[in-house]
């Protein structure tokens, strides 16, 4: 293997040219966005049911991935394959439902073959399409161009460039919908509910931290040996300083002890207020999980655990980064 920092291998320059050809068809058929688009997009918004995609070999993986974003961003879509939709998947097709069919070539004899079942049914049929004068464009009613000069592959047959730009046409629709319906970020949460974005939007911090009970929390005074006690005993990674209406005056983490025992070996005279940070970041109970997060990252320095409290700066517990993320919960301290 060469060492030189100059040196650019015959397979590095492969994978360069091949994404050098990609990004260069993106901007070609983005050129190519036209009026049928519009067409297009006014005709999905005025649908009250779902959209059907229809593909097959490559452009079928294509096609799924465009009907789960479709879905996913609140238009609803089902992929269906055309062989099966000859064999009894039409059912999944209700009358006037449109049709998103998407071919390379646009001479698939099995898209073809479902063209005239789909008019039967009173479809629109949109075709996204690497060739815009294919028998499959003479059958649709909207054509969105995601023709290429060339694919990126060596031999110039694997549908590579073709494919992305079928891809990106696909996007551009869902981005076009999603700002027509102005879906929102709450929106989308609502259907990932499992997912971190779920999480960082519709659960609020009540939701996860750890309440006063369960945290350690000890006046100014307290020696540090007591602090490290209720550290150990409660091990949540800070412990909160309070005064005698358990108003939250500073906070003391895992990483102040530790420099503290850096610094000296004696803590016999050394107090909480020694050491705690009197300006913590502070959180409040119904904010989301996603501004704790946002809060724990920001700065010139990132922490791990936020104390929160209330109206009048009453301690009501900790969150930490640990709840924040995924099912971890209490239950793992």
């Amino acid at each position: 293997m060469a060492d030189g920092s100059n040196y650019t291998s015959p397979a590095q320059r492969r994978a360069k040219l091949a994404i050098h050809l990609e990004a260069q068809a993106l901007m070609e058929t983005a050129k190519r966005i036209g009026m049928d688009f519009d067409a297009v997009v006014s005709l999905i918004l005025a649908h009250r049911g779902k959209i059907i995609v229809v593909a097959i070999g490559k452009s079928g993986h294509i096609g799924k991935k465009i009907a789960a974003t479709l879905t996913s961003t609140g238009t609803q879509a089902i992929f269906m394959h055309p062989a099966e939709a000859l064999h009894g998947d039409l059912g999944i097709v209700s009358s006037g439902d449109p049709v998103l069919l998407i071919s390379r070539s646009g001479s698939s004899d099995e898209l073809l073959s479902i063209v005239p079942p789909l008019k039967r049914m009173n479809c629109a049929l949109i075709a996204i399409l690497g060739n815009i004068n294919s028998p499959l464009a003479r059958q649709c009613h909207y054509v969105l161009e995601a023709f290429v000069d060339v694919e990126a592959d060596p031999l110039n047959l694997v549908p590579t460039c073709s494919a992305i730009s079928a891809l990106a046409v696909g996007d551009g629709l869902a981005s076009a919908l999603i700002e027509a319906r102005n879906f929102r970020r709450e929106d989308f949460a609502a259907i990932h509910p499992g997912g971190q974005l779920g999480r960082n939007l519709l659960l609020r911090v009540a939701d996860v931290l750890h309440p006063l009970g369960e945290i350690a929390h000890l006046p100014p005074s307290a020696t540090v040996r007591s602090v490290i006690v209720a550290m150990t005993e409660r091990p949540f990674g800070a412990c909160c300083t309070v005064d005698g209406n358990k108003k939250l005056i500073g906070i003391i983490t895992d990483g102040d002890i530790r420099r503290l025992m850096q610094r000296t070996g004696d803590l016999r005279t050394i107090r909480a207020e020694d050491i705690h940070s009197t300006n913590p970041r502070l959180i409040k109970a119904e904010q989301t999980v996603g501004e704790a997060i946002a809060l724990m990252e920001s700065g010139p320095s990132q922490v791990s655990v936020l104390p929160v409290v209330g109206d009048v700066g009453e301690l009501i517990g900790l969150v930490r980064i640990h709840d924040t993320i995924g099912d971890v919960g209490r239950q793992y301290p």
